[in-house]
């Protein structure tokens, strides 16, 4: 079974409510119809019923809970709530009626926050800026988490390194050049999301161009550094570095440049130094392996909001429902 499709019967077995805010989006309602059809998710469609019904003509949305913000019976308790919430930034009750009925994403984002939905899925009309903003405002960051960062799940083919081929990249979609405190906490992230999809014990290298003080360069500083606070926060957590690739997972390498690490060889989350490092490796593997690539997909969040790529598929959309459905698990 795929890892796609074992994430679908995940969901399946404990189901959540997801909202979808961009319904102006075909693709989003053909993922829609999709995710009903296959019992994925129990899901809230935020918009004008007479807007949706006829951009997904021909689709059955039958199943979705629509609401209208224009009409929504809950607004008021909305409105008061996230007043509450951003009092202390300077939220009026006029800005809050603003945003909540007239840019879904915020409205998207208190469902969640009030527990009406369990996750939100959105990107593809909007920036990630735009998804993460109401995110951090309104959801925050989880307990004991100090970084939203993003990852993406590598499925690699005819693959026996990582966990059968699968693997935890991050951050590759986020963090352009994360401190070593921030690295630290990607990497304590990652290690979560990785034991959360993949359900198998994570084993984190910190990457770089060096092993072990190979080559002296203060962007080596800031990995191992990183590596330190990782492993202070986290004691039980396998993680080792500065680690290059293929010390960290081609066994006989890491055996040779790293003697005695528990993770040289073994590593299943590739933590990368930067953003450019991390989109350019994960690209990498799934031009040049035929890998499939899950993500970005968002940690850290006190909820699961994830956000998706503008050129994604109604396919890609499933999928990261379906992710989301078991985040919120």
């Amino acid at each position: 079974m795929s890892f796609l499709e074992v994430i679908k019967t995940r969901a399946r077995s404990n189901k959540k409510t997801i909202v979808l805010p961009e319904t102006t989006d075909l693709r989003t309602l053909k993922a829609a119809q999709a995710v009903l059809q296959e019992d994925l998710a129990n899901l809230i469609l935020i918009g004008n019923k007479e807007v949706i019904d006829k951009k997904a003509e021909g689709l059955d949305l039958s199943g979705a809970e629509i609401v209208d913000p224009q009409s929504f019976e809950d607004m008021e308790k909305y409105i008061e709530a996230f007043v509450e919430l951003r009092k202390s930034k300077g939220m009026t009750y006029d800005k809050a009626k603003e945003l909540l009925s007239g840019d879904p994403l915020y409205l998207g984002v208190m469902m969640v926050k009030l527990k009406r939905a369990d996750g939100m899925v959105a990107g593809a009309i909007n920036s990630t800026a735009n998804v993460l903003r109401p995110s951090l405002q309104i959801l925050k960051t989880a307990p004991n988490t100090k970084l939203v960062s993003s990852f993406f799940v590598m499925i690699v083919p005819d693959c026996d390194m990582g966990s059968n081929g699968a693997f935890v990249f991050s951050d590759a979609g986020l963090n352009q050049n994360p401190n070593a405190e921030e690295l630290a906490a990607i990497a304590q992230s990652s290690a979560i999301s990785f034991k959360q999809l993949i359900g198998e014990e994570p084993i984190v290298a910190m990457l770089s161009h060096s092993t072990y003080g190979s080559s002296k360069h203060t962007d080596v500083d800031k990995v191992v550094e990183a590596t330190r606070i990782a492993k202070e926060a986290a004691p039980d957590l396998k993680i080792d570095g500065e680690l290059q690739l293929d010390a960290a997972i081609v066994r006989e390498v890491g055996q040779a440049k790293a003697p005695g690490s528990s993770v040289a060889g073994l590593a299943n989350v590739l933590v990368f130094p930067d953003l450019d490092a991390g989109n350019i490796g994960y690209k990498l593997v799934q031009r040049l392996a035929k890998a499939e690539a899950y993500g970005p997909i968002t940690q850290g969040i006190a909820s699961p909001v994830n956000d998706l790529s503008r050129g994604c598929s109604a396919e890609d959309i499933i999928g990261v429902i379906a992710i989301t459905a078991v985040q919120a698990q």
